[in-house]
């Protein structure tokens, strides 16, 4: 949460002229009703089922850049099946960063929109310590830290465009 995946992998379906897909949003337009409610309906476990299912599907999409939920690669064999479907990339965030832009939008995200400064850097530091072991599996690293305005958004896609060999338009 934060890391700048849904802002930099629009940046990079624009650059590369791939199609993006965030899969929490995928869901929602698929189950016509947000992440909380099927969380609130389905509870955590059938949420994360739900999660597992749409992305295998679009695992089989062709040409596509995908931006995970922040827990997906921490359940059932996920981790492992993004690995085996395409390239993965943990956009590796310092935890100051995170804690700035998630400052900044927590009144967007209902788990955060009550927590204190201090909870919320508690939040961050508990969720990267417990997510760490499953982000480290992924294929590659890439420093996200500057996404903050639209230059440093360009220049870090271009940056990753030519880390990764992605053609670009």
């Amino acid at each position: 949460m934060g890391c700048g995946k849904s802002t930099l992998g629009r940046a990079l379906a624009a650059a590369t002229g791939l199609d993006f897909i965030d899969l929490d949003h995928y869901i929602e337009q698929r189950f016509h009703a947000t992440v909380a409610e099927l969380f609130a309906r389905r509870g955590e476990n059938g949420f994360r089922q739900v999660e597992q299912a749409m992305l295998r599907e679009v695992c089989g999409f062709s040409d596509v850049i995908i931006a995970c939920g922040g827990g997906t690669p921490c359940f059932f064999s996920n981790m492992e099946e993004m690995n085996e479907a395409g390239l993965t990339v943990w956009l590796n965030t310092p935890i100051e960063r995170l804690y700035e832009r998630l400052q900044r939008n927590r009144s967007k995200r209902p788990i955060l929109a009550n927590k204190s400064d201090s909870e919320l850097l508690d939040f961050i530091a508990s969720a990267l310590k417990e997510r760490t072991p499953y982000y480290s599996r992924a294929n590659a690293t890439f420093c996200a830290t500057l996404l903050e305005d639209k230059s440093q958004i360009a220049i870090t896609a271009r940056q990753f465009c030519e880390r990764f060999n992605l053609p670009t338009l």
